[in-house]
């Protein structure tokens, strides 16, 4: 668990170095839109945390429908592993015939 807090740090430490480092304004534009004075980092950064958003959101999403298909198949398992160990047992004694 501790070389999470660490794996962390050094991340947020190399993100703050990597803004600090790249500070300069630049212009972005896109199609008719434009926007002035942003920093180049934030445009790197944001650009970066949308690309690990749309390549993660499928990777989850397929994911969640895994892990629902095996919660499903679990349950069914179970039912008929009940219903084996009720045949394994043979028929119950009732009145006789």
């Amino acid at each position: 668990m501790g070389l999470k807090y660490v794996f962390v740090a050094v991340l947020a430490s190399a993100i703050t170095l990597f803004a600090l480092q790249n500070s300069e304004q630049t212009k972005l534009r896109f199609l008719f839109w434009a926007l002035e004075g942003i920093p180049l980092a934030t445009v790197i950064l944001v650009s970066a945390a949308a690309g690990i958003v749309l390549v993660g959101l499928p990777l989850w999403i397929d994911r969640w429908r895994l892990r629902v298909r095996a919660r499903g198949l679990e349950a069914r398992l179970a039912s008929v592993e009940a219903l084996l160990g009720e045949r394994a047992r043979g028929p119950e004694a009732g009145p006789p015939r």
